[in-house]
């Protein structure tokens, strides 16, 4: 990835892709160049596109945010009459945008547990979406499996990895068919952008997804791509301190007595905490000067954020800890003081 770019430079050429902002492109006469249009191509856009396919190891299609990525996946893969299977434990979004837009088109969808997946009959559906570790409740299940009995029942499978990025899971080498992701999230990860991506080594679907962006004006802005491919060259670094940190954490967390049940599905950098409550949870997260109190992860730094509040099916006291790049010694200290004195 780091050289995916570079390695392709003349004498003279940048370093990083310039920021092309341009709505129209030179195109007198036939036209016989790929730029014809801002809304269906971008050169600071496919900088981007071609450092997470260099991930991947997959074509992939940028969009503006992670949501305009599912969005495009879902309008890909369901059309009219087709029932899609979605984790009831997953990103809630990806069920508001089912139940509340594509019901509207008799796309119909069911929820169950990313844990019961494994043992659910897929021959109803004709997309499966799967996000393993799920979010926010971070449970497992197979890709492989699921993958293998998708195909048996003619299913499309879709997983979102978001949460451990190609670096910790690559979905396409287990089966799945189309993969998803909030670049917005660890990828990018200065949380200073929207972005988003579908990777797939399926042309078909491919050249829907392109068609999808070009028709739909999803086409990311050329500065946010700027900023999504600067944040991907650090981000094997910066994955490694963070998912560092996070197993550093698991020895102060597993058996602390403010803490009633922790999860962490053994990699990644987001960790799951449940205290005795809504109050307790609010005070761990505001009260510690090393967490920083807002919704998404996946940034440098450690943040948290309490999910009941947004109506995921979690307990008052549920924390979804995203553990950032801080020294881990002087992060270690401020939670366990703030732990303390709860």
């Amino acid at each position: 990835m780091l050289h995916a770019r570079s390695g392709h430079l003349e004498n003279g050429e940048p370093i990083s892709p310039p920021i092309v902002t341009t709505a129209k492109y030179a195109l007198a006469g036939t036209p016989n160049t790929p730029y014809t249009y801002g809304r269906d191509i971008n050169p600071t856009v496919e900088a981007a596109e071609a450092a997470i396919a260099a991930l991947e190891e997959a074509p992939v299609v940028a969009f503006p945010s992670g949501m305009a990525a599912i969005t495009a996946a879902l309008m890909i893969t369901a059309k009219a009459g087709d029932r899609v299977l979605v984790p009831s434990d997953g990103y809630y979004v990806t069920r508001v945008m089912l139940e509340e837009i594509l019901s509207g088109h008799d796309i119909r969808f069911d929820a169950v547990p990313t844990r019961a997946f494994a043992t659910t009959d897929l021959s109803p559906y004709a997309v499966v979406w799967a996000e393993t570790p799920s979010n926010p409740g971070l449970d497992l299940c197979s890709i492989r499996s699921i993958a293998e009995a998708a195909k048996s029942a003619g299913a499309t499978l879709v997983v979102d990895n978001t949460t451990l990025t190609p670096l910790l899971q690559r979905p396409l080498d287990l089966g799945a068919d189309l993969v998803v992701s909030s670049d917005t999230k660890a990828m990018a990860g200065h949380s200073d952008c929207l972005f988003g991506h579908v990777a797939t080594r399926d042309d078909a679907l491919l050249a829907k997804a392109a068609k999808w962006r070009k028709v739909s004006g999803s086409i990311p802005d050329p500065f946010a791509a700027f900023l999504t491919h600067r944040g991907l060259m650090t981000l094997e670094i910066r994955l490694e301190r963070m998912c560092a940190n996070a197993t550093a954490l698991m020895n102060v967390f597993e058996d602390h007595p403010a803490i009633e049940q922790v999860k962490y599905p053994g990699m990644g950098f987001v960790i799951g905490l449940t205290l005795a409550n809504e109050a307790k949870a609010e005070a761990f997260i505001n009260d510690c000067p090393a967490i920083f109190a807002s919704t998404s992860f996946g940034g440098v730094h450690t943040s948290a954020e309490r999910r009941a509040r947004w109506g995921d099916n979690v307990p008052d006291g549920f924390v979804r800890l995203s553990v950032g790049c801080e020294p881990s010694d002087a992060l270690i200290t401020a939670i366990e003081a703030s732990l303390a004195a709860l």
